[in-house]
């Protein structure tokens, strides 16, 4: 089938562009090499609404960082995705740590960051109570925030879906061919036609644009690793805590999740370019992570580690780090959206509405719908209810009755919402980012089993056709009597 529009790539900008496309009369398809969406960085990372004091002034990132982070809550509420605007607090632990706060707050007052202040000793010991006594002062950020990364991803697709936006996955892209005004795209599940292509594909952004012969993108996988502790910890940090910044990064960074853990990470390594599937953690960078934290809050410890992880962002090779949003030079209906490493995020919201407003120049021949749903309907989360609506809800459908994740509190009648819904669950673990069925203390240990069993059902497929992850993750091979 022809396309008006394909977008290749379903992370969290792919996704929120997606969305905002799906505004428009048109035929839009977003395609995704993996097994569902949100399988890349948007799946690992800080999870952080950075406030903006970090980019450089001028930067395009700076200015789609700022308007993004003023933009998050709108968006959360409209899909329905937790949120919550902690603020964020950078931690100075000597003179020279001071100055740098100096220039983080004199670069956050021009990139337009509201309300910073410097805060002294003592107002960061009331805001922290556990924080080092080696630190000494602190860069207030309020306008900071923490969200669920997928969450968000899954949202946008879904509400994009609902307003006629189609999804393929496990379509990788491989090949791309211009000819008579259409791109010719090879997929591994089949040729789309599209008349104009948005290239959000992440660290592959740099393959997917040589495939047209734009050779101009060059990316650096940058590692991270990072540890995710039990929520007995979540009394230890009331805010997003940083280190002062490094020319790798914004350092190792302690922080609650949305959901009541804490998240600690990341490190930031070069990988080589042959190294972008390299997601293994090590021992070398957990320990890094370990001792930075240590130095920002003494009693954190790993002990009641849950998970540990990592992730691969892409970063800009030369001096120009910079984000690239723009038509290609070699075909303009060849829209690229690369070097989108932190706050990517956060800037996730603003760069949606950055592509459209491209979209337009480019393609004013679409006109916006008049119909367009701009809400996602908020999944049913059981353990968010009142004894009397949980009971109401049971008498309804048993299944929001029956618990399968003992640690999150996770009803069989969610996981099933969360396999019929429009981007669907198919595998383990995509059922893990929709309802958090996994995601506690024995990390799916109890509930993997019954999760099995419950998408066999629901996809009518043979329980050894579920996998974990999509192509070769098999979770059963066969009976064995």
């Amino acid at each position: 089938m022809q396309y008006d529009v394909v977008v290749i790539g379903a992370g969290v900008v792919g996704a929120m562009i997606t969305r905002e496309l799906s505004k428009y009369n048109l035929n839009l398809m977003l395609v995704e090499k993996c097994s569902d969406v949100a399988m890349g960085a948007t799946k690992a990372n800080s999870a952080i609404v950075h406030a903006g004091f970090d980019a450089e002034v001028g930067s395009l990132k700076a200015k789609l960082n700022v308007q993004g982070a003023s933009l998050m809550a709108y968006y959360c509420n409209k899909l329905s995705v937790p949120y919550k605007n902690i603020g964020s607090l950078v931690v100075a632990y000597d003179w020279d740590d001071m100055q740098t706060l100096e220039v983080l707050f004199e670069r956050g007052f021009n990139n337009g960051v509201p309300n910073m202040e410097i805060i002294s000793q003592e107002r960061l010991r009331i805001m922290e109570p556990y924080i080092s006594e080696e630190a000494i002062g602190a860069l207030w950020a309020p306008t900071a925030g923490i969200v669920s990364p997928y969450e968000l991803a899954i949202a946008a697709v879904e509400n994009a879906i609902m307003n006629g936006a189609r999804v393929k996955r496990n379509s990788g892209v491989f090949d791309i061919e211009y000819k008579d005004g259409l791109f010719y795209l090879s997929t591994a599940s089949g040729v789309i036609k599209a008349k104009y292509v948005v290239n959000c594909a992440g660290i592959f952004s740099d393959k997917i644009a040589a495939m047209i012969g734009d050779t101009s993108i060059k990316l650096i996988p940058r590692k991270g690793e990072y540890y995710l502790l039990d929520k007995t910890e979540k009394k230890m940090v009331n805010h997003v805590l940083f280190q002062c910044p490094s020319p790798m990064g914004k350092g190792i960074l302690v922080s609650p999740t949305v959901h009541g853990n804490v998240l600690m990470g990341p490190t930031a390594l070069d990988l080589d370019f042959d190294s972008k599937l390299d997601l293994d953690t090590t021992i070398d960078g957990l320990d890094t992570v370990k001792k930075s934290v240590k130095g920002v809050i003494p009693q954190m410890t790993t002990r009641n580690a849950i998970t540990s992880f990592s992730g691969i962002r892409a970063h800009r090779a030369g001096e120009d780090s910079d984000f690239l949003i723009a038509p290609s030079e070699v075909n303009n209906h060849f829209v690229n959206v690369a070097g989108v490493e932190s706050p990517g995020l956060t800037a996730a919201p603003a760069i949606a509405r950055y592509v459209g407003k491209i979209f337009n120049e480019i393609a004013p021949e679409y006109e916006k719908k008049k119909d367009f749903k701009a809400t996602r309907p908020a999944p049913v989360r059981v353990n968010e209810l009142s004894l009397e609506e949980r009971a109401k809800l049971i008498k309804k459908d048993s299944r929001y009755g029956r618990i399968i994740c003992r640690c999150e509190g996770i009803t069989e009648g969610e996981i099933v919402d969360a396999i019929k819904a429009p981007c669907g669950a198919r595998d383990v673990d995509a059922v893990k980012r929709r309802t958090r069925s996994g995601m506690g203390r024995c990390q799916g240990g109890f509930c993997g089993s019954k999760v099995v069993e419950i998408l066999a059902r629901e996809l009518d497929i043979p329980m050894n056709k579920v996998t974990k992850y999509g192509n070769g993750s098999k979770i059963l091979f066969d009976k064995t009597k």
